[in-house]
């Protein structure tokens, strides 16, 4: 799926230029001018061979300054059971026409792409494409298209990804070791994504910095709990802070569209489309800080926001509430003071519980 098919999907303009945001997912420093082709390296494309080792050939040839490895159309069987371990100070370059497919397992916790602890990484274009209907076991819900943990200055954009045992992307971090504390991700860009039909969450975002999800649409997800569209939800341990989420398309997820779920700090969610979810449509637990602005949130199954556990802080403006299941709860007028314009309207569908606080 190109990008001009990807945007027609989720049916919004790409306003945002790259180059009006903050540093999150440019190089820090310069990439090689190295391009190796993983035809080169024995990959053959045609779908009935495994191509792991060669792909992993052609990312470990890359020489310390760094490269692109380029991927050609084809179908290429990919082991997530070993994952292709990207490195740092790369482009993983996939052709429109690339299908990176997971090859059968019975593993919980699998990846096909796997970046760890790295520095300076882009992957762009092509589609994965999960083994959810072919998965071998019944257990777990870590079998994800793309695994980011502890990793920093990250760039995802004009993917598809499909059909995963667990999620379509995870960011995080990594446990700390001898004492030391976990080392989140930090500066992650996704862009011009779409996660369709993933089993556990399309996006989970957990111990990181500075995340940017912009022009990405989160469809269809379900199978096992949570089952939202996008879920900021940090081990114990680490924490999320300063998310971006924007101009993103939110719709069919099981679960909530959006989820903010403990230890999250300073999360905006603006100008997104949060449409026909069968949980609540923006569902925020035990969150501080952040802004809920702007966005059109239709059709959900329970409210259209809420917000509990003694989240504190976050502001909700000119939000467009309609068609969801459940209404608002009501505050005594006392309480109208610090409500911010959304709430203190009586908008439709918005439920704070009175352990939480708003902010101005």
């Amino acid at each position: 799926m190109d990008r001009q098919r990807r945007r027609c999907l989720h049916g919004l303009v790409a306003g945002a230029a790259l180059a009006a945001l903050p540093a999150a997912g440019t190089l820090a420093s310069p990439r090689g001018s190295v391009r190796l082709d993983v035809r080169e390296f024995g990959a053959r494309g045609d779908g009935q061979g495994d191509d792991t080792r060669a792909f992993q050939a052609a990312i470990d040839a890359l020489p310390e300054a760094g490269g692109t490895v380029v991927v050609p159309a084809g179908n290429y069987p990919i082991d997530p059971l070993r994952s292709l371990r990207l490195r740092s100070r790369m482009h993983f370059s996939m052709a429109a026409d690339t299908r990176l497919v997971a090859m059968s397992n019975a593993a919980p916790r699998a990846y096909v792409l796997l970046l760890q602890q790295l520095d300076d990484v882009e992957v762009s274009g092509g589609r994965i494409i999960g083994d959810r209907e072919r998965h071998l076991g019944t257990t777990g819900e870590w079998g994800h298209g793309i695994m980011v943990r502890g990793s920093s200055r990250i760039r995802l954009h004009d993917l598809y990804i499909t059909r995963c045992w667990g999620d379509g992307i995870s960011v995080g971090g990594l446990s700390g070791v001898r004492g030391q504390p976990p080392l989140p991700s930090r500066d992650v860009l996704i862009q011009d994504v779409v996660c369709q039909g993933n089993r556990r969450q399309g996006l989970t975002i957990g111990r990181s910095r500075h995340v940017r999800v912009l022009r990405s649409s989160f469809l269809d997800t379900g199978g096992v709990l949570p089952g939202c569209g996008i879920d900021i939800e940090p081990d114990p341990g680490g924490d999320a802070r300063d998310v971006l989420i924007e101009d993103c398309l939110v719709q069919g997820n099981q679960g909530a569209g959006i989820q903010l779920y403990e230890r999250v700090h300073d999360v905006t969610v603006r100008r997104c489309r949060i449409l026909s979810n069968r949980g609540d449509g923006l569902h925020l637990r035990a969150a501080t800080g952040g802004l809920i602005e702007g966005n059109e949130i239709r059709g959900n199954g329970l409210r259209g926001i809420t917000v509990r556990a003694r989240s504190s802080g976050f502001r909700l403006r000119d939000n467009q509430l309609r068609g969801n299941a459940a209404q608002v709860a009501k505050r005594s007028g006392k309480e109208a003071g610090w409500m911010n314009l959304d709430v203190a309207r009586g908008a439709s569908s918005i439920q704070i519980d009175p352990s939480s606080r708003p902010g101005r």
